[in-house]
């Protein structure tokens, strides 16, 4: 089944962004990427910052997992009762 609407289908009035409304996010998006992605400076499309922010999201979720991973490890390699466990668990809380 498709997700996309029939052509038929018009929003309502209140659920309708405006273009300005959409600028405006775009660039709050473009805001919140690292410098090194796009240059606030610099005149991009929406589908440009879309596509940094959607490769952003990505990035920081291979980050968290990563993460992740080296946490199980360390708490795996390192006795339950330890001062060190401890301090781990504490952080996690």
């Amino acid at each position: 089944m498709s997700s996309r609407r029939p052509r038929s289908w018009q929003p309502s009035s209140a659920s309708r962004i405006t273009d300005e409304q959409i600028n405006d996010l775009v660039s709050k998006l473009q805001a919140v990427l690292p410098e090194a992605r796009i240059r606030r400076s610099d005149r991009v499309s929406a589908a440009k910052v879309l596509q940094e922010t959607c490769n952003y999201i990505r990035s920081l979720h291979r980050e968290v997992d990563d993460l992740s991973e080296r946490l199980s490890e360390l708490l795996a390699s390192t006795e339950s009762s330890s001062a060190q466990a401890a301090i781990i668990r504490s952080l996690l809380m």
